[in-house]
């Protein structure tokens, strides 16, 4: 087997150090598997396997002592061997190096970096805009399987997310979420589905159900991007005393297709950026800020399958929250249209997570999460009080996956959304909850009424385009609002405790 220098395993009290030791060894690895594939493609045929590992970084502990107990993560749950392989260093340094620190501060240290024994899938190590097994016949694509390490499906399973991962006898209990190979999946997986490269993501997520709000949001990202820094906060003047976020610097769409803020200078990738022919399934557009805290926003289009597909991805990305921001029927006859729906309670009717997250599993209000939304509506619409609750209403939303339940034989599921007290249905948001509660993601949804079919009050054509017209606006600052305002908020207090388990992983 033809293998990268070793790189011996090191042990250290400083994160920086520990972070730079993991770089080396995986541009060491990465450097190497290029390489030999560029020599494959060019015709050479090794008489060796070709293989690099991942890094990995582990930390020992012989006590449960930890130094404060408030915290929701890092430190590990009591004594033993933990360990867990990384990924691109460059993308996720930031999010290392502040789960080395913590582990550093809670248990002393040190950790130990070094080459781990899991391989690194060829596919993973080409560069973002290599396309290599295009180039290759179908015969020499079969005989990379001979020669190169391909994505393991088995490395890659979300047992330690679900809580089902079970570890073998002198094996090191695990120190994150996701292994190295499962989130180089999901970052390639990105690519296809978003149209953006992964470097593009922000910690902010809103996902909405339709193309309306992407639009608003490409308009408000430009409008933004016309304006030199200093020239005016995110939301304008509407409400004055909400503008104070000045420093997005880029907007970027699918593609990569990236727009400087006037007077910047732009980078030197930025002409490789093109539109793409047609938009992927789930198009996705960054409102960029340079410490990587601003507003990603994607369109999930209709129905749970597609949102649990792209927010298993992005919870790789350990993103500091996301919301669901979309229309739904409202259930109650109090309700009008363009009313707002606060979800703190989800039926799930969905049944894309059952395997992994079994329905009796309760999915909790995040306190943090529910303060910013109603705060956030209260300051766009300039009401408060019982004045708010005119327009607001806090409730069970009900998640289905049957577009069409409303020709189901009566009285079927009006009976189930009566007796959970739902105010809301829709097909997404539960989906996106839950996997937040999963993935210990911060999750919230914010609905606005565009229908009422228990009560005759269907969408139609006219009606449709002038609720569209009047709301949508309103309905996407206030979710970039609440963003503003869980900005705000320390990332210990924002990733609540509620989402822990009894024997949590460390990291974030």
């Amino acid at each position: 087997m033809t293998a990268p220098t070793l790189i011996v395993t090191q042990s250290f009290t400083h994160a920086e150090a520990a972070l730079a030791h993991a770089g080396t060894i995986y541009s060491s690895g990465i450097a190497h598997l290029r390489q030999s594939m560029a020599d494959f493609v060019a015709g050479h045929t090794p008489a060796q396997r070709i293989r690099a590992n991942y890094p990995f970084v582990r930390v020992r502990t012989d006590t449960v002592a930890r130094a404060d107990s408030r915290l929701s993560y890092g430190f590990v749950a009591g004594p033993g061997v933990y360990e867990t392989t990384l990924t691109r260093p460059d993308l996720f340094a930031d999010y290392y190096r502040t789960q080395f620190e913590l582990l550093l501060r809670n248990h002393g240290g040190p950790l130990e970096v070094g080459m781990s024994r899991q391989p690194i899938p060829v596919h993973f190590s080409f560069a973002e805009h290599d396309h290599v097994e295009g180039t290759i016949s179908a015969e020499r694509r079969m005989l990379m399987r001979d020669l190169f390490d391909l994505p393991d499906l088995a490395a890659m399973d979300d047992g330690i997310a679900n809580g089902t991962h079970e570890v073998g006898p002198r094996e090191p209990l695990p120190l994150a979420l996701f292994t190295a190979p499962r989130v180089d999946y999901s970052l390639h997986r990105l690519r296809h589905y978003s149209g953006t490269a992964p470097e593009h993501f922000q910690n902010f997520v809103l996902f909405t159900n339709y193309q309306f709000y992407i639009d608003e949001f490409v308009r408000m990202g430009q409008e933004m991007m016309a304006k030199p820094l200093g020239q005016g906060g995110l939301l304008g003047d509407w409400p004055k005393h909400a503008a104070e976020s000045d420093d997005y610097v880029a907007f970027v769409e699918p593609g990569n297709v990236i727009t400087r803020r006037t007077g910047s200078a732009a980078a030197a990738d930025d002409a490789l950026g093109a539109p793409p022919p047609r938009l992927p399934q789930m198009p996705a557009y960054h409102l960029v800020r340079a410490d990587r805290s601003g507003i990603t926003m994607v369109n999930i289009g209709v129905g749970p399958a597609n949102a649990k597909n792209i927010s298993d991805h992005i919870a790789v990305l350990r993103p500091h929250a996301w919301l669901m921001l979309g229309h739904c029927a409202g259930l109650r006859n109090t309700q009008n249209l363009g009313d707002y729906v606060l979800a703190h309670g989800y039926v799930r009717e969905d049944h894309v997570l059952d395997e992994e997250l079994p329905l009796w599993v309760p999915i909790p209000p995040l306190a943090e999460v529910q303060m910013a939304l109603e705060r956030a509506v209260a300051e766009v619409t300039q009401l408060d009080g019982f004045e708010l609750k005119k327009i607001l209403r806090t409730g069970t939303v009900a998640s289905t996956d049957n577009r069409n339940w409303e020709l189901l034989p009566h009285p079927g599921p009006e009976r189930r959304f009566s007796q959970s007290r739902a105010v809301a249905l829709d097909m997404e948001s539960a989906t996106i909850a839950a996997n937040g509660f999963r993935f210990r993601v911060p999750y919230g949804t914010l609905l606005c009424v565009s229908d009422k079919p228990l009560h005759g009050e269907i969408k139609l054509p006219g009606m449709a385009n002038a609720f569209y017209r009047e709301r949508v606006d309103q309905h996407l600052r206030i979710g970039m609002r609440a963003i503003e305002l869980l900005r705000r908020q320390r990332q210990e207090e924002l990733h609540s405790r509620k989402l822990r388990s009894f024997a949590e992983v460390a990291f974030q």
